[in-house]
C-alpha cells in the first residue's frame, strides 16, 4: 500500500520505519575540541570521516606544535570518540 503523503521510501508494508533508511541519514562528526597532552590548551582539530570508522594519526598541536598521537573511533550514530596523547 502507497502512503497517502507520497513518501513511502522509509516505511515498509507495516508501517514501521526502515532501518536502513536511518543509517543513511547519520551524520559523521567532521571536528572535535581537544586539549593540548603539552601546553593544556583548548584547540579544535578537523576529523576525516573518510578515513574509516577507527583511526590513528599523528597532528602537531596548532599552539605549541608538539606531536599528538591521536585515536578516533566513530559510533553507530555518527560520534566521534577521541583519544590525545603525547607522541
Amino acid at each position: 500500500m502507497n502512503d497517502p503523503r507520497g513518501d513511502d521510501s522509509s516505511d515498509d508494508e507495516t508501517g514501521e520505519p526502515d532501518p536502513d533508511a536511518s543509517r543513511q541519514d547519520v551524520v559523521l562528526d567532521t571536528e572535535a575540541e581537544v586539549n593540548c597532552p603539552f601546553c593544556g590548551e583548548l584547540a579544535v582539530i578537523s576529523l576525516d570521516p573518510g578515513g574509516g570508522a577507527a583511526q590513528e594519526y599523528v597532528e602537531d598541536c596548532p599552539v605549541c606544535c608538539r606531536p599528538w598521537s591521536v585515536r578516533v573511533r566513530y559510533d553507530e550514530t555518527g560520534t566521534a570518540e577521541l583519544w590525545i596523547e603525547q607522541s
